[in-house]
């Protein structure tokens, strides 16, 4: 392993970050989460301390404070050339500082810097966020406090001195302790909150279960993201919170007017929901960085990244419809795809993928994810087959901006459904993937299968696409609406569609507003609609706001990347303004706070400590240009820091494979058609021998028949549990049997049933 620098002060004493202690607060489908850091310098001269840690993606961060001794210093936001600048003219003149700025490569990463801490001085910084909770494929709502943060992998080339140096060390050498408590309030009854870590039990605080808190158990390792999922009764209901405009902002402003939150969850007519479409192109992009080779959760050490990956992209390619395309691309410092194109879905197209999938190992080096981007837009358009783009990644990159940017740019082409693996991969990528390409963003940690949320996804992507969209206001006169969130490209069966407007103008008392989101399905003209009072909430603070000028000023960043080179019409001034006035971090701002209290200026050389934290896992490397020694003496490049520890040639001993699993193994015998043949493979898949499945076929049945409705009755039988993973392979089989018209299928089922010791029913198997 190679030792990071920065570790320990020059007396082996830690780095000054002591504990941190967080605070959460969930209304609704939103959170608003108080941080707060406690340093102490041990050391007998000043110091400058240099923590880098991630948020989540779309996090807006609206305050920053400090407290030395008795004196609290509350930050502004400010340009972030001049913020630095006055970060740099405090230090230099001996003040106490805090500086707090967005990475300009990946909105989810904040370097937070300590200048100007004096011997023995302790400081307790605040940072506030609020940010919006995902909703996952099950319904439950997905926040996630990273306490792992992965090198980013800086791509040769990207120019980025803008890249963000991370210090990481296994969890056990992090010399910092976390306390973590959470309060849940909703209008619906809360059913449940699970998490990935160890948690003290939920207490509810009233009878209607409308509220509860709940805390993370003592001793947390910092060997995996604090990740709550959130369950509410009903959770599909449509609604709209209005948050009243600050008093002391002028009306007329973001923050003077009131904004409405409004949450849709589209519900699509059972008719079109039924006929699963039979065509598309799918393109599988799967990572092969060496950080792939890590165990994907701290319970299951045999199973890694890959593998898992591996066994879904199996179960991927047994589930897609008879008619699609389909390619596989695979990339790490350089990647490769299995066909020059992509290519009609066949038996011989499917075993060709397969073999090459079986052969994938996470050897590839680093996370270089936007040439195989490119190259993939830069193929035609299958006429009549909608392009369906499949990433999976442990989201270790540092240029998600330029990736994410590229996706939008094509995003009229296909729907992007994005898969994060492990801890510590970047929400800004996988939420931002999804969310620029019209699809849907699943989180694989703890102690998840992949297998499951993909084929969730798979069942999103074969869904009509939605056309058409349109939202319409109707509201009160002398009332108008601003939008502030995009237009909704996507729309999902189910799931929710956030709208931020703000609503300029005076209403009359108990009036109302209604918005209308109209679209066209599979050629069928729907609408969802909801009225909603204008009166405001009471106690909401200014969340809604803060969320809904974070949501403009990402529009906006990214409006002005777009233009880079070409005049912009002052884009960038618009978001230095508009995150100035609300107090929301932008990539162009930074928060920045000097302690101008009187006394004297700090004496001293000031010695400048990076604080680690913590990362998923060690992989031995090659490093290629300059020695270990190097490295340990704190002498190597800065270059060195923008690559990713598990870059480079990896040297692992793999460990023993451990035995097939057997839904795996009879999947993994099942042909493109959606049939089993009748072979040895598929009886010992069964747990029987060849002799008992042909001596229990009735004679009048046809041998592959025969196979693929033993398997169906295996399934439905033995894997009910697991049965989102292997429902859309099981509907093809049992199309391919109703497309045979063979005699004595109820026969045969029973004689199945008999052989295998279960009961079931024709209809259940879909006959």
């Amino acid at each position: 392993m190679v030792n990071c620098c920065g570790l320990i002060t020059a007396n082996k004493d830690p780095v000054p970050l002591k504990s941190i202690e967080v605070e959460l607060e969930v209304r609704d489908h939103v959170a608003t989460v108080v941080s707060t850091l406690n340093y102490e310098n041990k050391e007998d001269k000043p110091l400058e301390a240099v923590f880098v840690f991630p948020l989540p993606g779309d996090a807006a961060v609206c305050h920053f404070s400090a407290q030395i001794g008795q004196t609290q210093i509350v930050a502004e936001v400010k340009e972030k050339q001049k913020a630095r600048e006055e970060y740099d003219d405090a230090l230099s003149s001996g003040q106490q500082a805090f500086l707090l700025e967005e990475s300009e490569q990946s909105p989810d990463i904040f370097s937070l810097s300590v200048g100007s801490l004096p011997p023995g001085e302790s400081a307790s910084i605040r940072l506030d966020y609020v940010t919006e909770l995902a909703v996952q494929a099950d319904d439950g709502l997905r926040f996630c406090l990273p306490a792992v943060l992965n090198p980013r992998y800086q791509p040769l080339g990207s120019g980025g001195s803008g890249g963000v140096q991370v210090t990481s060390v296994p969890a056990s050498l992090v010399p910092y302790s976390l306390s973590f408590s959470a309060r849940v309030s909703s209008p619906r009854p809360i059913s449940k909150v699970e998490s990935s870590c160890s948690l003290d039990p939920l207490q509810y605080l009233n009878s209607e279960q409308t509220q509860a808190t709940i805390k993370l158990a003592a001793g947390h390792k910092f060997d995996r993201d604090v990740e709550l999922l959130i369950y509410y009764k009903d959770a599909h209901q449509p609604t709209a919170v209005v948050e009243a405009g600050q008093a002391s902002a002028e009306l007329g402003s973001l923050m003077g007017d009131p904004v409405v939150m409004v949450s849709l969850y589209p519900e699509f007519p059972q008719s079109v929901m039924s006929s699963v479409a039979s065509c598309g192109e799918f393109v599988f992009l799967l990572d092969r960085s060496g950080s792939m080779d890590c165990p994907i959760n701290n319970s299951k050490q045999q199973e890694t990244r890959i593998s898992s990956a591996r066994d879904t992209l199996l179960l991927l390619l047994k589930s897609l419809p008879m008619g699609c395309y389909f390619n596989i691309y695979s990339f790490g410092s350089s990647y490769e795809h299995i066909f020059p194109k992509s290519v009609e879905y066949s038996q011989q197209t499917m075993e060709e993928a397969l073999k090459k999938v079986g052969e994938m190992g996470a050897n590839l080096g680093g996370t270089e994810i936007l040439s195989p981007l490119q190259h993939i837009y830069s193929q035609s358009c299958i006429p009549s087959q909608p392009r369906q783009l499949f990433v999976f990644t442990d989201g270790e990159v540092g240029n998600t901006k330029q990736v994410l940017d590229l996706v939008k740019k094509n995003s009229g082409s296909h729907r992007c459904f994005s898969f994060g693996i492990g801890e510590g991969s970047s929400s800004a990528l996988i939420n931002g993937l999804a969310k620029e390409g019209g699809g849907h963003a699943q989180f694989i940690t703890g102690t998840d299968r992949m297998q499951p949320k993909v084929m969730q996804s798979l069942r999103f992507a074969l869904q009509p696409a939605v056309v058409d969209i349109s939202v319409t206001w109707d509201l009160p006169k002398g009332v108008s609406v601003t939008v502030l969130s995009p237009p909704i490209t996507a729309l999902f069966q189910g799931q929710r569609s956030l709208i931020y407007a703000q609503l300029t103008g005076q209403s009359p008392k108990a009036a109302e507003g209604c918005v209308t989101v109209k679209y066209s399905l599979a050629g069928h003209p729907s609408q969802n609609q909801l009225r909603f009072s204008l009166k405001p909430a009471e106690d909401t603070g200014s969340t809604v706001h803060r969320l809904g000028a974070r949501t403009l000023i990402r529009s906006l960043e990214m409006e002005e990347r777009e233009r880079r080179g070409q005049p912009d019409g002052g884009l960038k001034e618009k978001v230095v303004q508009l995150s100035v006035q609300s107090g929301v971090s932008s990539s162009f701002t930074a928060f920045i706070a000097v302690n101008k209290a009187d006394g004297e200026a700090i004496q001293g050389p000031l010695v400048r400590r990076n604080i680690p934290i913590s990362r998923m896992c060690i992989v031995k490397v090659n490093l290629c240009s300059f020695s270990t020694q190097t490295a340990m003496a704190c002498g190597a490049p800065s270059e060195r820091r923008k690559r990713k520890l598990c870059a480079g040639p990896v040297m692992t001993v793999m460990p023993k494979q451990p035995p097939r699993d057997p839904l795996l193994q009879l999947v993994s015998l099942q042909q493109a058609s959606g049939c089993w043949l009748l072979d040895p493979a598929l009886s010992a898949a069964l747990g029987k021998t060849s002799e008992e499945v042909d001596k229990s076929k009735p004679a009048p049945v046809n041998s592959d028949v025969w196979a693929t409705v033993l398997a169906l009755i295996w399934l439905h039988g033995f894997k009910k549990d697991a049965k989102e993973e292997w429902e859309l392979l099981a509907m093809k089989a049992a199309s391919w049997l109703r497309s045979q018209n063979a005699p004595c299928l109820t026969e045969c089922v029973e004689a199945g049933n008999a052989l295998l010791g279960c009961s079931m029913q024709k209809d259940v198997l879909g006959l």
